[in-house]
C-alpha cells in the first residue's frame, strides 16, 4: 500500500497532529499541501479543501489508515507520544492474533491504526486459505511497560514505518468483493459474512479491508472532507498493465494520469495504482511472483 491522502479545511491543525502526536515528518510540500512520512517513506498526504463538510458517520469512506511499524518498541513510542499529546483521541487497542494494534482519531475524525505484526510463523491459515484473526483486549499501559524504551522514544521521528493496510466503510460486502477481488485482483484472506471483508496480495493478512458496521446499504460517497485517495503499488513492468486489462475486461472505467492508473470503487473512493521500483506481492490472476 502507498500513502493515503486526506482532504481538510484546516491543514495546519491536521498536519500538527500527525507531526506532534505521531512523529511524522515532511517528505514533500506544495503550497499548503504536504506529504508526511517516516524515513523518507510517504504515509499521509494532507490537501487543503475549502467549502466541504465532514462526512457523516454512516457514509462510505475511510474507516482507518493503518501505519505499520517494524518493531514493538517503535510502535510503543508512537502510542506513548499520541496518548501524551491528546489522550482523548485514543479509542481502543486489540490483539488481532496476526498483529497488535492501537486506534486513534485525528482532529477531522479520520481513523488511525498504529500496529506491529506478529511473526508470520505465528499466523494460522486454514485449508480454505483463510487466515485466523480475532479481536482480543490489549492493555495499552501494560504494552508500554513491556515494550517502551528510551531509545525508541529518541528515534520517534526516524524509525521506519509504512502504510500496512487501509480499511474502508462500504455499502455491502458482496459488491466490495466483486470489485476488489474479482476485478482488481486482490485475494480474499478472510471475511465476516455480510459485515466485513479482508483482502491482500502476496500472502499478507490484509492490505485492504471493507466493512458495513456503520454503513450498511449506503451509496457512493459525496465530495466531502476526509479520504481523498488511496495509493496502491504494483510490480513494475507488468502489474499496472495487468490491472488495467482486468478492470477493462470487467467494464470498470480506469484512466491513466500523471499520478498513475486511477479507478473509483463502487462507493466513489479513488484508488491510484502505481508501479514499484522492484517486484511487489502477487495479486491473484493479475501478476505473477
Amino acid at each position: 500500500m502507498g500513502m493515503v491522502t486526506l482532504k481538510t479545511d484546516n491543514v495546519s491543525r491536521l498536519r500538527g497532529y500527525y507531526e506532534q502526536a505521531l512523529g511524522l515528518v515532511v517528505v514533500a510540500q506544495d503550497g499548503p499541501n504536504v506529504i508526511l512520512g517516516r524515513a523518507g517513506v510517504p504515509l499521509v498526504g494532507i490537501e487543503e479543501a475549502r467549502g466541504l463538510k465532514l462526512p457523516g458517520e454512516g457514509e462510505a469512506g475511510l474507516y482507518h489508515v493503518a501505519i505499520l511499524f517494524e518493531q514493538a518498541a517503535d510502535l510503543a513510542a508512537a502510542v506513548y507520544s499520541a496518548v501524551r499529546h491528546d489522550p482523548t483521541r485514543f479509542v481502543g487497542s486489540s490483539d488481532h492474533l496476526v498483529s497488535e494494534a492501537f486506534y486513534f482519531q485525528d482532529p477531522d475524525h479520520n481513523g488511525i491504526e498504529l500496529y506491529v505484526d506478529r511473526p508470520r510463523d505465528q499466523w494460522q491459515w486454514g485449508e480454505d486459505r483463510q487466515i485466523a484473526m480475532g479481536t482480543i483486549y490489549l492493555a495499552w499501559d501494560q504494552y508500554l511497560n513491556n515494550h517502551l524504551t528510551e531509545e525508541a522514544v529518541a528515534r520517534l521521528r526516524t524509525a521506519p514505518a509504512s502504510v500496512g493496510h487501509v480499511h474502508l466503510q462500504v455499502g455491502d460486502v458482496a459488491t466490495a468483493e466483486e470489485f476488489y477481488v474479482r476485478d482488481l485482483g486482490f485475494e480474499k484472506t478472510t471475511g465476516l459474512g455480510t459485515m466485513a471483508l479482508f483482502v491482500s496480495a502476496g500472502g499478507y493478512h490484509h492490505h485492504m479491508a471493507m466493512n458495513t458496521w456503520n454503513s450498511t446499504g449506503v451509496g457512493p460517497r459525496r465530495n466531502t472532507l476526509g479520504l481523498g485517495t488511496v495509493d496502491v503499488t504494483l510490480p513494475r513492468g507488468e502489474g499496472l498493465g495487468a490491472a488495467e486489462e482486468r478492470l477493462a475486461s470487467a467494464g470498470r472505467t480506469a484512466q491513466r494520469t500523471d499520478r498513475g492508473l486511477e479507478v473509483r470503487d463502487p462507493w466513489n473512493t479513488l484508488l491510484v495504482l502505481t508501479e514499484a521500483e522492484a517486484p511487489a506481492g502477487r495479486m491473484s490472476g493479475a501478476v505473477t511472483d
